[in-house]
């Protein structure tokens, strides 16, 4: 589960216990044939109390497509706490060891990506940029990005695609991430205020099914309710409402795709007080009604 780009002859998962935590379905360097990208497919153990992962240099995207867990992450002394949902990325930082825990279901699976660092650093180098801040870009990625959800879970199940396509597609995800996601636009959030972004996307993310207030978000991170607005406008492009509002559409989405519950108890899952309130942002934010949706 552990990739090391610089010895492309190791085990691309040395260092872990890969058999006490999860069981791999797809690795594309064995089953595709692959060396430019590490792609793989696992079903995970429901409950894990000290699951230590060792650091790597890669750029590692875990992508949930399954189940629900309560995890808890440390890395050097600090434990931060999140949940694991489907569709919502993760990107592991670089030459960060950590140590995980969480209690999930039987059915948690997931879909990750290992970027080989020397792709990620030629990527940078063409772009005229300099070395990535990659807590900057974790944090980035955790408020959401649909094409990068897209392509990682096309490439979980990459059919007959040789080499070519992994090359081709680490080039790509390595500038998607770079160029979308590693670096604060002018006039960003000061990095003082990261882990406060981070903490309001992760409420906000928990929440969604409940009604939630921007003063209850601006408590929630301790700030005042304009210093909230000006510094989540900056860090996401979106007022809080507006951030919201697209999490809750992305989550009408994902259970448009991969249930059969009717509209109006999707919506109470969403925080939508109704389906017609669920199906006028639904067409805002997408340009098609949730049926249509649904039927393509």
């Amino acid at each position: 589960m552990v990739f090391d780009s610089a010895r492309f002859d190791l085990r691309p998962y040395t260092g872990f216990e890969t058999d006490r935590f999860v069981r791999r379905t797809f690795c594309s360097w064995e089953d595709a044939g692959w060396r430019s990208l590490l792609v793989q497919r696992f079903e995970h153990v429901p409950v894990a109390e000290e699951m230590a992962l060792p650091a790597a240099a890669d750029l590692h995207l875990v992508l949930p497509v399954s189940g629900r867990a309560e995890l808890e992450t440390r890395a050097g002394g600090r434990a931060v706490r999140e949940r694991w949902l489907p569709g919502r990325v993760q990107l592991g930082l670089p030459h960060q060891a950590v140590v995980r825990r969480y209690h999930g279901d039987a059915d948690m699976r997931s879909v990750q990506v290992h970027i080989p660092r020397d792709t990620v650093d030629a990527t940078a180098a063409r772009l005229g940029g300099d070395v990535p801040d990659f807590e900057a870009m974790a944090a980035s990625v955790a408020t959401g990005d649909p094409l990068l959800e897209a392509a990682v879970r096309a490439l979980g199940s990459p059919g007959t695609a040789d080499d070519l396509y992994a090359e081709t597609a680490a080039a790509f995800l390595a500038t998607h991430l770079l160029t979308r996601h590693g670096r604060l636009p002018a006039g960003g959030t000061p990095r003082r205020e990261d882990a406060r972004m981070r903490a309001a996307v992760a409420f906000l993310r928990e929440r969604l099914a409940e009604p939630v207030t921007v003063a209850d978000l601006a408590d929630e991170v301790h700030l005042s309710v304009y210093h909230l607005v000006r510094v989540f406008r900056a860090a996401t492009g979106q007022t809080p409402h507006r951030f919201l509002t697209a999490l809750r559409v992305e989550e009408a989405k994902r259970l448009l795709r991969e249930t059969g519950l009717p509209l109006e108890r999707i919506a109470a899952r969403c925080g939508f007080a109704t389906a017609g309130a669920l199906s006028a942002a639904f067409v805002r934010h997408t340009g098609v009604r949730p049926s249509v949706y649904r039927n393509s």
